[in-house]
C-alpha cells in the first residue's frame, strides 16, 4: 500500500504542476482574491446573483469572473489532495520505518516543501503575481515532483549501475543542475509574460543580439510590469528575459544531447538515452511553435508538462547511476 501512493503521488504531482501552468497561461492565477478559499467560499465559487453581488461587495476591486475561479479552485482541490497524500505517506514512512528499512526524513522533508509552496501559493495572490513569488511557486513544484520521484524509485530493487556507466554519474548530475536552471530562465519568462515578446526565430526582433536591458529585466524584488523603481518595465528588459531564455535552451539541447548520446552508448542505458533525447527534441519543438505560431494553450500546457517530464527523466537517470554495490547493502 505504501508503493502505491508514493507512485500515486508520483502521478499527482505531476497533475498539479501541470494544470497549474494552464491556470497561469489561462490568466487565471488571480480568478480568487482570497486565499485558501474563493471569495469566502471554501467550496465552490460565487454563482448566484445575490452571491456575485455579495462577492463584489466584499472585494470591491474585482469583478467576479466563474471561470476563472473554478480553474484556480479545481487547481487549489488537486493541491490540498495532494498534499494530504504526502502527509498520509510521511506518517506511514515513520510509523513503519523498521519494515520499509528507509529513514523517514526524504517523506517528512517533501511535506515540509509543501508546506513552504502552499505559503507561496497564497503569496502568488495576496501579493498580486510578484514574479519572484510565481517563479518560486513552480520551482517548489519542480522540487516536489523530482522528490517525490526519488522517493518512488527507492521503492523498488535495482541492480548496481554498470561500472561502464559510473563515469557519466558527475554529468548526469550537472546535466540534472543546467535543466532547473532552463526550467527556472523558463519561469521567468512566463511570470514576466515575456514569451511573445521576440516573434520571430531563430533571431530576436531581426537580430542576433537585440537591444537588451539585463539590469531591470533580472531585478527580482519588483512588481509584476515594473521595476524596482516603478516604472513601467521596456521592451529592452523583456527581451533581455525572452532572450537569455533562448540562450539557456540552446545550451540544455548541447548538453543533454550529448548525455543522451552518451547514455545511449552505454550498454543497459540505450533506452533511457533514446527517450531523454526524444523528450529534449520535443521540448525544443514545442518551444520553437510557441514563438513561431503566437502561445497557442495547447502547446504552451505541453511545453511546461515536458519540461516536467524532462525533470523526472533526470532524476531517474541520476538514480540509476548512483546505485553502487556499497550503497545497496
Amino acid at each position: 500500500m505504501y508503493k502505491k501512493m508514493v507512485i500515486a503521488a508520483v502521478f499527482l504531482t505531476f497533475v498539479v504542476v501541470v494544470v497549474g501552468a494552464y491556470v497561469r497561461l489561462q490568466d487565471a492565477g488571480l480568478g480568487c482574491p482570497d486565499w485558501p478559499g474563493c471569495y469566502g467560499h471554501l467550496v465552490g465559487v460565487p454563482q448566484s446573483v445575490d452571491e456575485i453581488a455579495r462577492a463584489e461587495q466584499q472585494f470591491p476591486q474585482r469583478t467576479v469572473e466563474g471561470h476563472k475561479a473554478w480553474k484556480e479552485m479545481f487547481h487549489r482541490y488537486l493541491a490540498g489532495a495532494l498534499g494530504l497524500l504526502l502527509l498520509a505517506i510521511m506518517v506511514i514512512a515513520w510509523r513503519r520505518r523498521s519494515e520499509l528499512r528507509q529513514p523517514p526524513w526524504l517523506p517528512t522533508g517533501i511535506v515540509a516543501l509543501v508546506a513552504v509552496q502552499s505559503t507561496l501559493g497564497m503569496w502568488t495572490v495576496t501579493m498580486l503575481l510578484k514574479p519572484v513569488i510565481v517563479t518560486l511557486h513552480l520551482l517548489g513544484g519542480m522540487a516536489t515532483l523530482g522528490l517525490v520521484s526519488w522517493l518512488a524509485l527507492r521503492q523498488r530493487a535495482w541492480l548496481p549501475a554498470p561500472s561502464g556507466a559510473r563515469y557519466l554519474r558527475h554529468g548526469a548530475a550537472l546535466g540534472l543542475l543546467i535543466l532547473i536552471g532552463q526550467i527556472m530562465l523558463g519561469g521567468w519568462v512566463s511570470t514576466n509574460y515575456a514569451a511573445l515578446v521576440c516573434r520571430d526565430f531563430p533571431t530576436c526582433h531581426g537580430a542576433w543580439w537585440p537591444a537588451m536591458d539585463f539590469q531591470h529585466g533580472f531585478q527580482v524584488a519588483r512588481e509584476l510590469g515594473m521595476t524596482a523603481a516603478g516604472v513601467p518595465l521596456s521592451l529592452d528588459a523583456l527581451t533581455a528575459i525572452h532572450w537569455t531564455h533562448r540562450v539557456g535552451a540552446l545550451v540544455t539541447l548541447l548538453y543533454l544531447g550529448a548525455l543522451a548520446i552518451a547514455l545511449i552508448r552505454t550498454v543497459g542505458y540505450q533506452n533511457v538515452g533514446a527517450l531523454l533525447a526524444g523528450l529534449l527534441l520535443l521540448q525544443i519543438g514545442l518551444g520553437m511553435a510557441n514563438v513561431l505560431l503566437t502561445l497557442p494553450l495547447a502547446i504552451a500546457v505541453a511545453h511546461n508538462a515536458v519540461a516536467a517530464a524532462l525533470l523526472v527523466m533526470l532524476v531517474v537517470i541520476n538514480f540509476a547511476l548512483s546505485r553502487t554495490r556499497a550503497n545497496l547493502a
